[in-house]
């Protein structure tokens, strides 16, 4: 039963990958500079303004974080508390060494 679910899935995938575009399709709806609506598209707005907008000398650092500061801020605090979590749950703790005290003689 599983491999013939796994079989269906299969099919079901390369099905489905032979309605994609081809990389580098210059009609592709994503490669537009307008959608089909003839309005602008996102990304050709980021790019033609990035410069201006953030007086960034790269265009990746404008993105990241200036257009999409409190997402980048958002997924580095995931990452973080992650880290965090990590080493508290891998920590090995110290043993601690005991001192004998002197036992009193009578």
């Amino acid at each position: 039963v599983n491999y013939i679910l796994l079989g269906v899935f299969f099919l079901l995938l390369i099905y489905a990958s032979t309605s994609l575009f081809y990389r580098g399709d210059l009609e592709a709806l994503v490669n537009r500079e307008k959608s089909p609506a003839n309005s602008p598209n996102a990304a050709a707005y980021y790019i033609r303004h990035a410069y201006h907008d953030t007086h960034s000398p790269n265009m990746v650092t404008a993105i990241l974080a200036d257009y999409r500061g409190y997402d980048t801020l958002g997924e580095e605090t995931v990452i973080l508390t992650a880290g965090l979590i990590c080493f508290l749950l891998l920590r090995r703790e110290r043993k601690k060494k005991k001192k004998s005290s002197p036992e009193k003689k009578q």
